[in-house]
This record gives structure tokens, C-alpha cells and sequence, in this order.
């Protein structure tokens, strides 16, 4: 497949995704940092030579339940926001993921609480891992640290969407979505035809076929021994995704007596860190979840019982250290260290935080 190379913003690089995997539709609102989404759509008019839908809606509780009608009928769609707009959307997750359906968001993480401010942050990964709607319900997050994995995880997205019927988040942050760098794409993905949306999502509503009856998308189930039943399918399902779909990297940890764990921005930064660490002779190193749902629980335990201790490393009052800490169950110190408010914090104090907490405290 011929890859051809271009530069740009981490937001656009999402729409370009969007266009050459074949997406059916694309449903979303503006909001800083993320509007060049739907901009580069809007400039690059899908709808002219892959036929995909491009649509603002009038809000993103508008767009999420377009997105539930689309993913209903069998489509590829997706929609994306930042921070208080996925907070609008938390009611169509849970039914899309209550439902079994297939679909993409992305969130371009912003500072909050409440509007915040439009600067970047991490501090939706509660919301995003934890389940910010109701019930008992995951979905796959992915969590890219460049331009280039944010165009590859819409790929990667889609197949997992449609592999497990679930929804998929992409978890970027204000840095992510808006630095501009190289990046690759491949060939134009064309869009599923009817034939290979029956074949590949038999479950979709789609009319009535002359040879079945109808099928029915829902997430309601009135008697409560049947949504238990329910229930356990989706958690069995949950289950398998930590089995096998785990996704992380490791930097410098063959010999590393502390480790880093950070994703997105953070785990730039704290590569840098690294570098600054090893050559005052503090053998440091990175564990990068890619996922964050299915954390990579198990890689963090093995970790803890080799190192002198890990710090979290994080745009946030801390979240994901509670995932870290979990994991490692006490076999090694685990602290945090983040920025909040929108602040992105600098590999000078992220070494130092690892001194002060862990190495001296």
C-alpha cells in the first residue's frame, strides 16, 4: 500500500483518518481545541468522492444520537468533542455501549472543571475509563502521543468497534490535537456496500429483507433477569478485551530501577525526562499505556516488583495513578505528579517530582 507523507495538525490528521478508513458519517459541534475535525472535513468535502456524510449538528447530544441512528443501521460513524462536550454525550454512550453498537469518539482533552479553560489537559480519564454515564459499561480507549497515532487509531478504532460491537474512544488532549507533525496515510479504505454491511454487521437494523424479520436496536430491557443476562454478556466481553487487546510501550526499562508511567502529552514529556535522568545517572524508564481501557494492569505488576518505585505522570489532579496503584498493590512506592488548570509541566519537573517524592522521600 503506497503511504504518502504530510504534515499536519493532530485534529486534522483524525479527519483525513475518517475519510481514507471509509467512514459512513460524521456527526459533530465546535468546540476548542478540537473544531479543525469537522474544519478539515468541511475543506476536504467527503461527501463529493467517497460519498461520506459530513453534518454539524446543533449540539452534541444532537450528534451523539445521530450516531447511535447510523451505528444502528450497521455504518461506520463517529463523531468527536472536547471535555464538556463529551460530558453532553455521556447519556448516548451508555446507550450506544448498552446496545451493542460500533461506533468512534474522540475527545480532545481540555482544562476543567466546568468551561475551563480551552488550554490542554488529561483530566477526563475518570469520565472516559470509568464510565461517565450510567450502568455498568466500558468502552476501548486508546490514548495517542503523536500526530501519526492519531490518524492510525482511527483504523485501529474501527476494528475494534466492530470486532467486540462497543463503543471506541480516542482519548487526545489540546497538545495532541493541535501540534503539527509528519505523518503517513495510506490508501482510500472504500465504504462498506449494503452486501458487506449484512455481512459484517448481520445484527444492524437495516429495513426488512424479504428472507428475516426485523431487527431491533435497543439498549431497554424491562425484565430485570434478562438485563442481568445482558449484563453478563457485556461484562464477558469486557473481560475478553483485557485478555487481548491490551496495548502499551516500554522505554528504557531493561535496566530501569524507577519508572515513569504517562500517556499522550505526559509520555513526551516524560521521555525527555528520561534523557535528563539517565544522564545524572538515574536509571529511569517509561511505561506507556496505549490503552487505557484495558489498562495494562498486568505490565504495571510485573514493574512493581522489580523498581524502587513509579510516579504517574499526568495533566490532572491525578486519575490514572489509582489505576497504577491498583496494579502495583503496594509492592513498590507509587506517587504522582501533574499540572492542572491547562498547564503542560516541563521534563525539569517531572525528574524533580521523581527526586523529591520517591528518590528522597
Amino acid at each position: 500500500m503506497a503511504k504518502e507523507l504530510k504534515l499536519m495538525k493532530g485534529n486534522e490528521a483524525i479527519a483525513e483518518a475518517a475519510i481514507r478508513s471509509g467512514c459512513d458519517g460524521y456527526f459533530g459541534y465546535p468546540i476548542t481545541p478540537q473544531s479543525e475535525v469537522m474544519e478539515h472535513l468541511m475543506v476536504e468535502k467527503p461527501w463529493e468522492t467517497t460519498g461520506m456524510v459530513v453534518l454539524q449538528a446543533e449540539s452534541e447530544t444532537s450528534s451523539i444520537n445521530m450516531v447511535y441512528g447510523g451505528a444502528g443501521a450497521g455504518k461506520k460513524v463517529m463523531t468527536s468533542s472536547s471535555s464538556p462536550g463529551i460530558s453532553l454525550m455521556q447519556e448516548g454512550l451508555t446507550y450506544l455501549a448498552g446496545a451493542e453498537l460500533p461506533s468512534l469518539v474522540v475527545n480532545v482533552v481540555r482544562g476543567g472543571p466546568g468551561l475551563g479553560t480551552i488550554q490542554p489537559s488529561q483530566a477526563d480519564y475518570f469520565q472516559a475509563v470509568k464510565g461517565g454515564g450510567h450502568g455498568d459499561y466500558q468502552m476501548y480507549v486508546l490514548a495517542p502521543a503523536s500526530v501519526q497515532e492519531m490518524y492510525d487509531f482511527v483504523f485501529k478504532g474501527w476494528e475494534i468497534a466492530f470486532k467486540y460491537r462497543n463503543p471506541v474512544m480516542i482519548l487526545s488532549d489540546g497538545a495532541i490535537g493541535q501540534v503539527m507533525e509528519k505523518l503517513y496515510v495510506g490508501d482510500y479504505v472504500p465504504r462498506w456496500t449494503e452486501e458487506e454491511v449484512r455481512k459484517f454487521a448481520p445484527w444492524a437494523s437495516m429495513g426488512k429483507p424479504a428472507d428475516r424479520d426485523h431487527n431491533i436496536i435497543t439498549s431497554l430491557e424491562l425484565d430485570s433477569a434478562k438485563q442481568e443476562k445482558h449484563n453478563h454478556k457485556l461484562q464477558a466481553k469486557y473481560r475478553e478485551m483485557e485478555e487481548k487487546e491490551v496495548l502499551f510501550e516500554t522505554i528504557n526499562c531493561e535496566d530501569a530501577e524507577y519508572i515513569f508511567v504517562a500517556y499522550g502529552s505526559s509520555a513526551r514529556i516524560a521521555q525527555k525526562a528520561i534523557q535528563l535522568g539517565r544522564e545524572k545517572g538515574i536509571k529511569v524508564g517509561l511505561l506507556r499505556p496505549i490503552t487505557l481501557f484495558p489498562f495494562p494492569k498486568k505490565q504495571v505488576a510485573e514493574f512493581s516488583k522489580k523498581v524502587k518505585g513509579m510516579l504517574a505522570v499526568e495533566m490532572s489532579a491525578g486519575q490514572m495513578v489509582e489505576d497504577v496503584r491498583l496494579a502495583a498493590e503496594f509492592r513498590c512506592p507509587v506517587e504522582h505528579f501533574g499540572r492542572y488548570g491547562g498547564i503542560i509541566p516541563t521534563p525539569h519537573e517531572v525528574l524533580e517530582a521523581l527526586e523529591e517524592k520517591i528518590i528522597k522521600g
